[in-house]
């Protein structure tokens, strides 16, 4: 089976892909894949080094106002499609999955016009211009969210979860805790804003640091690269207790989650995929900066359920963090009651989901 998988823009968009081709390429390795992303995007460093063929066209995303650049916009999107066809044709497609991100219109549209099979993958509650666009066309949607389901062809969306949680479970949470240096005989709290960081809870958990070091608990807090330096300064000046761990960034984060008790963090897609699927519980502060507020309907996704708290960025200060990691870590009843309801949400077996409708398209 020859597959084509396109998205980029964002780790949100590339991890579950990548995530889901592993599985495939598990159950059958006999397939082949071609990825086709953009030049500039953090797809044409991410999929070559996976050892993942690759391809890149040119097109940009739509301003959400008018502007002239919207038509030079669909210019590129009508030359996408063009040369989106010709590598299709060139690869001879049997299927193609869009995991988000605007170079997936014209691929997943091509594709759609050229009557190959196709899928596309939300990871939101909210879908993005470029997945609702495309929904017409398609013949499969996937979602994560039951709350997406509103926005799409009811006879087209099947509920498969996010890839990237499958990679998550049956890591080694001892080892995970090991590498990064928490003890195994105390609860660890993770806080992160993601790669690059998130200046507000930097700001936030600095505030709070004194304190953090007379609690029961453990913290594991990762800066991002960019912060780091200027955290690293900071905290000279405050003092870094010995129960806090301060780092840039952790490349083995589904191995260090899973040795985790309770996360803060944004909630982004793909982050909430893999909390749910191994049952921790979080504290989430949404990106106020995302199209349509979308991490905050992810967040709502989760709290309404009891599986997380929402702590809007507007209300985030360092007595309030302190506040609610106590609220959770230190009542052992309310940790267990959020850590079975993050483990109702989640979908372990989503790539498999995933692989299955695509068996089903391609007989």
């Amino acid at each position: 089976m020859k597959i084509v998988v396109s998205g980029g823009g964002t780790g949100g968009h590339i991890y579950p892909a990548l995530a889901l081709i592993r599985e495939i390429k598990k159950k059958d390795p006999n397939a082949e894949f071609l990825y086709i992303g953009t030049e500039k995007g953090l797809e044409s460093t991410i999929v070559p080094r996976e050892n993942i063929p690759f391809k890149s066209i040119h097109i940009t995303g739509f301003r959400r106002k008018l502007s002239f650049e919207n038509i030079k916009t669909v210019l590129r999107f009508l030359k996408g499609v063009t040369d989106s066809k010709r590598i299709l044709k060139e690869f001879n497609a049997d299927v193609v999955i869009g995991t988000g991100g605007y170079v997936c219109g014209p691929v997943v549209y091509a594709a759609a016009k050229l009557g190959i099979p196709t899928i596309i993958h939300e990871q939101n509650s909210i879908p993005g211009l470029t997945n609702k666009f495309l929904s017409r066309y398609v013949d499969r949607i996937g979602i994560c969210f039951e709350e997406a389901r509103q926005y799409f062809p009811a006879d087209k969306v099947v509920m498969t979860g996010n890839p990237r949680a499958s990679e998550v479970l049956g890591q080694d949470g001892k080892k995970g805790r090991q590498s990064v240096g928490l003890k195994d005989n105390q609860p660890a709290v993770l806080i992160f804003g993601g790669s690059r960081g998130a200046k507000p809870l930097n700001e936030a958990v600095l505030k709070s640091l004194t304190e953090m070091g007379s609690k029961p608990y453990q913290v594991l807090y990762i800066t991002g690269d960019v912060h780091y330096e200027e955290v690293k300064k900071e905290v000279e000046l405050i003092g870094n207790p010995e129960n806090v761990i301060i780092k840039p960034f952790i490349h083995n984060m589904p191995e260090v989650l899973a040795g985790i008790d309770l996360t803060v963090a944004r909630a982004g897609a793909t982050t909430l995929a893999e909390l749910t699927s191994l049952g921790i519980p979080s504290i989430l502060i949404p990106s106020p900066y995302v199209t349509d507020n979308h991490q905050e309907k992810n967040a709502l996704a989760l709290s309404t359920h009891q599986a997380a708290e929402l702590l809007l960025e507007k209300d985030l200060t360092g007595p309030k963090l302190i506040e609610k990691i106590d609220g959770i870590l230190t009542n052992r009843e309310k940790l267990i009651e959020m850590k079975s309801a993050s483990k109702r949400l989640g979908i372990q077996d989503a790539a498999n989901r995933m692989h299955q409708l695509i068996k089903e398209l391609v007989k």
